[in-house]
């Protein structure tokens, strides 16, 4: 949609209704955090089928899965003869999850085996595909399954880069099953884009500011928003499963949930965040500004906590905060940042007499100089705290394009959209 003129959000319908689920389970120790998956998408309304592998019931039993999907468990190809499981599973599903997705079920996959009901239904399988790689660090970097990896990505399928952290026994390094909600959370983007997500930003390096900024009254109070970084870090949950090198500059943040693969910069105040855009902008290909950025803060701390007092409280003077958005923009005119850099901004706007939500966007658009800036409307339970999100983007070329109502996974996808197109080839290469 182009050339909006409404000031009413965008209010075409998401909704994904009851979807048909397949999710293949890999003989890994990791096979018990799966439950939780199944147990996701079952409350949700969905029809989940759980495949696991011959190995797989060797750490969860049959009954387990039953149980939490309501639907029958089959291993084998010569089970359920009657009813061509082997084809009509995969024919049928919307999406198809492989978790964990160990070095020998991608192995067996990328060769085209067939030789038990999983590998067999994704023979047949035309929905997108999400495999969850868990596996040793060593396995994961092993030349063979990094082959395996990018052969099943060009193919079309997605493939989550798995987490770092505490493995089987005493190692630790990358190869940790990401949690079941981020799991979910590339399951849904899946189901709502109802294609595969592309691996289109590998080489890029994104840079992405989240949550909001806290300017300190004294050692207790502060002022802030209610900004929860959930969409910031959607922004980066999204673009790693593109292939970015992702970093996050975070102020505060509230049940948002952070990414793996992603680097995660702790800050507080706005002026902490502008020293951190500002230098690390310089390295970057993309830089997207999500946080929500105080636009003043007090003169002067106290150093001690303000009483109340029965002659009511000190009127408290206040100093307006640097533009880091302009600033980043002027840094790239000077030079300081490359001129290829992508820039994007984020409005969040109420109207008032003066004008509504998209005017005030296009004002600011104008005076940011940014190359793209999603505008939306907040207030009344709007965009600050919750699950899904609407509103525009605005390209400096003059385009406006509508964002209907959904998760904000799938707005950040759709804004990356846009980015790639903005990016040229070959940046971050």
């Amino acid at each position: 949609m182009t050339g909006a003129t409404a000031d009413a959000a965008p209010t075409s319908s998401t909704a994904r209704g009851r979807k048909r689920i397949l999710i293949g389970v890999g003989g890994g120790i990791a096979a018990y955090k799966v439950c939780s998956l199944i147990r996701h998408f079952t409350e949700a309304g969905h029809d989940v089928r759980v495949i696991p592998t011959r190995a797989a019931l060797e750490f969860v039993g049959a009954a387990t899965f039953e149980a939490l999907s309501g639907n029958p468990v089959s291993t084998e190809v010569f089970e359920r003869v009657d009813e061509v499981e082997h084809v009509r599973l995969g024919q049928h599903a919307d999406l198809v999850i492989i978790a964990p997705a160990t070095a020998d079920l991608m192995a067996r996959a990328v060769a085209g085996r067939a030789d038990d009901l999983l590998t067999a239904s994704l023979l047949v399988t035309t929905c997108p595909v999400l495999y969850v790689p868990a596996m040793h660090t060593e396995m994961w970097r092993h030349a063979a399954t990094q082959a395996n990896v990018a052969t099943l990505r060009e193919r079309g399928n997605v493939v989550m880069t798995p987490a770092s952290g505490r493995l089987t026994g005493t190692d630790s390094g990358p190869g940790r099953l990401p949690e079941p909600q981020e799991i979910a959370l590339i399951g849904e983007l899946l189901l709502d884009r109802a294609e595969a997500l592309p691996y289109d930003l590998a080489g890029l390096r994104v840079l992405i500011s989240a949550g909001g900024t806290r300017e300190a009254l004294d050692p207790v109070r502060f002022l802030g928003n209610h900004s929860s970084g959930k969409q910031g870090f959607a922004l980066a949950r999204a673009a790693a499963q593109r292939g970015a090198s992702v970093t996050v500059v975070a102020g505060s943040t509230k049940g948002a949930g952070e990414p793996p693969a992603v680097r995660i910069v702790p800050i507080s105040t706005a002026r902490e965040l502008a020293d951190e855009m500002t230098t690390r902008a310089a390295d970057a290909d993309v830089v997207i500004m999500a946080a929500a950025v105080a636009d003043f803060r007090p003169v002067t701390m106290n150093e001690s906590k303000i009483k109340k007092g029965e002659a009511g409280p000190a009127p408290i003077e206040l100093t307006t905060n640097p533009d880091i958005l302009r600033g980043l923009v002027q840094a790239r005119d000077a030079g300081d940042i490359a001129g290829d850099t992508v820039i994007v901004g984020f409005a969040a706007e109420t109207g008032d007499e003066t004008g509504g939500v998209l005017d005030h966007g296009r004002a600011k658009l104008k005076r940011k100089g940014c190359d793209l800036l999603v505008v939306n409307a907040v207030g009344d339970g709007k965009a600050f705290g919750t699950e899904d999100n609407t509103g525009w983007l605005l390209a400096a070329t003059g385009e406006e394009t509508a964002l209907p109502p959904g998760s904000k996974t799938l707005m950040a996808s759709r804004i990356l959209d846009a980015v790639r197109s903005l990016v040229p080839d070959g940046s971050g290469a």
